[in-house]
């Protein structure tokens, strides 16, 4: 999916296909990029996730930018998300770490457990979320989880996002296994500190995947097998 997108991205931004300009269909894109229709939609999505192109039922994709400004997931955009994240999830880790119940840390133990053994993305993705709700639940603060539930889509999508394009789900793992340590030792600080590096690194990812697209400056020859 990655060479297939890398490839569409790359001929959008080198003006291939023009602002206003509709894709190939599904079809003829499959034919010739030799690929599956789930890998080629999945790599279609990603464009859109991107704003390069918007898609139109029953008219095709179409190209409505042509460089990548800031993705949107569901409702929101990347920048505006990582900002509501970096103030509602760094102290409620804080504040988790203080007040966090045995059965707030079996839950969170058992989920990261799972997580770490999980091979299917998406299954992966959906437990990505519920961990930073579970997160949000330990603050003991229902106004928390509140505003996590609202952003949870959002942060699935960004999730799925970062791990078909970015490689983050090992990482992701270790970063999550420093949050729950710190909310075991109840530690505030560490708790904010393992938060605020979780959403560094996902910060950082987002923007090596927006500014620095693999570029294909021909076309692809034999692409990926599905």
């Amino acid at each position: 999916m990655e060479a297939v997108l890398a490839h569409l991205r790359g001929a959008i931004e080198r003006g291939t296909y023009a602002i206003g300009d509709k894709l190939p269909s599904e079809a003829e894109l499959c034919r010739t990029l030799e690929v599956s229709r789930p890998v080629l939609r999945e790599s279609l999505r990603a464009l859109q996730t991107m704003g390069l192109t918007v898609s139109k039922t029953g008219k095709g994709t179409f190209v409505v930018a042509n460089t990548v400004e800031d993705p949107t997931f569901g409702d929101y955009a990347a920048s505006d998300l990582l900002e509501v994240r970096r103030h509602i999830e760094i102290p409620v880790a804080g504040y988790a770490a203080r007040r966090r119940t045995p059965e707030n840390l079996d839950h969170l133990a058992h989920l990261l457990d799972r997580m770490e053994q999980e091979t299917d993305t998406t299954a992966w993705v959906a437990m990505d979320s519920l961990f930073h709700l579970a997160v949000a639940e330990a603050a003991q603060n229902p106004v928390f989880r509140r505003v996590i539930e609202e952003i949870r889509d959002a942060l699935a999508r960004q999730s799925a996002f970062l791990n078909e394009l970015g490689g983050r789900r090992e990482q992701s793992n270790r970063e999550h296994r420093a949050i729950v340590e710190a909310l075991l030792d109840g530690s505030e600080h560490d708790a904010v500190e393992a938060m605020a590096h979780h959403l560094d690194r996902v910060e950082t990812t987002l923007t090596d995947i927006v500014r620095n697209p693999r570029r294909t400056d021909t076309p692809m020859e034999g692409g990926p097998e599905a």
